[in-house]
């Protein structure tokens, strides 16, 4: 558990273990609103029991991290972030993972020079849309009148298998009501920032190996002809389809998950 400073005032937080000799490093790229816990337990410590490196960390904004008032958290900002914190760790021979808007993450920190053999994109694949713009604005909404758990509460059934909304359920549905954020809250303010992502990517320009994992309880980001169209963007790329999680595979599927990653280092090691 470190920080990385920033400026004098701004840090990130991480998590970095380092691989045995000749192995990979995954670098896990948090969804907006997720943290390390998502990686840091069963999914880190089985990778690093087969011998391979993690690093884990939250984007500025997110839990243990440290941000002026004043920063703007955009999306070219994480990216920029990313890039710094993989220059300064220098994880030997990393394969980037992001979940949600963090593959898109890591999939821009890559062309901006970051260093990767591979990249593996968790449920992130979607084309610019009204539709799309629709969801982004309407959970900042939800996010300005009860945090990101409201938004969680609504989104849930469209974005989740049913055994974990039936995990949810209890703890999800009391007699708490939904409260906003509070002043300059980091979460807010990611969300408020990633208004401005930019999903039209140059799938066209990755040259390293693509894995491509998606969710089929993912019904609110998923749409099969996009993702066949952007997939066919990608020189070399394979995708497996999750018949029994959503669009949080590491917590709905998470041996399942660790499984196709360590397959996908063979085939990044083989095609390198």
């Amino acid at each position: 558990m470190s920080e990385f400073n920033l400026t004098p005032t701004e840090t990130l937080y991480y998590e970095f273990v380092t691989p045995k000799q000749g192995m990979q490093t995954y670098i896990f790229v948090n969804a907006l609103t997720g943290n390390t816990e998502m990686w840091s337990g069963m999914i880190c410590k089985d990778l690093q029991k087969a011998g391979y490196g993690t690093l884990c960390f939250n984007f500025r904004g997110q839990t243990n991290t440290t941000f002026s008032n004043e920063t703007r958290l955009t999306p070219n900002l994480i990216v920029e972030d990313i890039c710094a914190l993989i220059e300064y760790v220098k994880p030997p021979s990393p394969i980037l993972v992001g979940l949600s808007i963090g593959g898109l993450f890591a999939a821009q920190a890559h062309l901006a020079g970051c260093q990767a053999i591979g990249l593996v994109l968790i449920n992130t694949l979607r084309k610019p849309s009204q539709r799309l713009d629709w969801i982004n604005r309407a959970m900042v909404d939800l996010a300005r009148i009860g945090g990101s758990g409201l938004v969680m509460k609504a989104n849930l059934p469209v974005i989740a298998s049913p055994p974990m909304i039936a995990s949810l359920w209890d703890t999800t549905f009391n007699d708490d009501p939904p409260s906003p954020p509070p002043d300059n809250d980091g979460l807010f303010r990611l969300m408020e920032g990633s208004l401005m992502t930019d999903w039209d990517f140059s799938y066209e320009q990755l040259q390293i190996p693509v894995l491509i994992l998606t969710g089929e309880y993912d019904r609110l980001f998923r749409i099969d002809n996009d993702i066949k169209e952007l997939k066919g963007r990608i020189a070399s790329v394979t995708e497996k389809r999750y018949l029994n999680a959503g669009h949080l595979i590491p917590l709905e599927e998470p041996a399942k998950l660790i499984e196709d990653l360590l397959g996908f280092a063979h085939r990044c090691v083989k095609e390198g």
